[in-house]
């Protein structure tokens, strides 16, 4: 997974450099707002599944990952606004709430866990005055930074599940590529354009059904068909992904365009 999408100044978390730092809230996430997918977890599918698009991308198959696709052009997230405000009632994936804590791999030399938490220094809501601190005067964590630890751990065993799930799919050669071409304005017309999206797979179906006695009773007991059909009744989402990108452009045309 893109562990560091949003971060522009990762660095560990200190209990001496960071001892009287305080977080801040901040009320929108400019910080996801050019992120057209974001990586997701298996145990998110179902919930997702109601309101985004679900495929799998990579260059290959065999490297493919599940993303929530968030948009139809590059650098834009359909789903925030420009407040930074995201579509009401909409499922924020838990890579975009993580943020601005992340657990990723510690610099060489340092002792320790393989994974430490980093926190963006240059995210906003971070400063020395106001907001809630992360460290208490002893030096222990306070709730909101357990609490934070404590998503990025529960985050961290849902990314290794979902890599299971990904070897079983490639193991039966489940993923298929599937290429999204959308047509903008009429065909003949001199604003007609296109919006091809490679590099993207889905679970083909026909060789689903058509899996082993003993795969499928795995499949079964281990929940891997949940979370495959809560990816493919994610794609009918691409017809209101479309449409959310026809009314960003309706915005984006001038009155005088319109009346034309």
């Amino acid at each position: 997974m893109a562990e560091v999408l949003f971060y522009e100044r990762p660095v560990p978390l200190n209990r001496i450099d960071h001892k009287d730092m305080r977080l801040k809230g901040v009320p929108n996430l400019k910080y996801a707002m050019k992120a057209h997918s974001v990586p997701l977890t298996g145990t998110e599918f179902a919930i997702a599944a109601r309101d985004l698009l679900i495929v799998f991308a990579g260059n290959e198959a065999k490297d493919a990952g599940p993303v929530a696709l968030l948009g139809l052009r590059q650098d834009e997230n359909l789903y925030i606004d420009a407040e930074g405000q995201w579509a009401p009632d909409i499922y924020v994936p838990a890579f975009v709430r993580r943020y601005p804590f992340v657990l990723a791999e510690k610099p060489d030399g340092q002792p320790g866990e393989e994974l430490t938490v980093f926190l963006d220094e240059d995210y906003v809501g971070f400063n020395k005055t106001e907001g809630e601190r992360l460290f208490k005067e002893d030096g222990t964590d306070t709730e909101l930074l357990t609490k934070a630890v404590g998503f990025l751990g529960e985050f961290q065993q849902n990314i290794a599940r979902t890599r299971w799930f990904l070897e079983q799919l490639n193991k039966h050669d489940l993923l298929q590529p599937r290429n999204i071409r959308l047509q903008r304005g009429a065909p003949d017309s001199a604003d007609s354009r296109s919006i091809n999206l490679n590099g993207l797979f889905v679970v083909n179906e026909e060789k689903l059904r058509t899996l082993d006695e003993k795969t499928t009773q795995e499949f079964a007991k281990e929940g891997v068909f949940g979370w495959i059909y809560a990816h493919l009744l994610s794609l009918s989402n691409i017809d209101r992904l479309a449409r959310r990108l026809e009314l960003r452009e309706l915005a984006e045309t001038p009155a005088s365009d319109t009346r034309n």
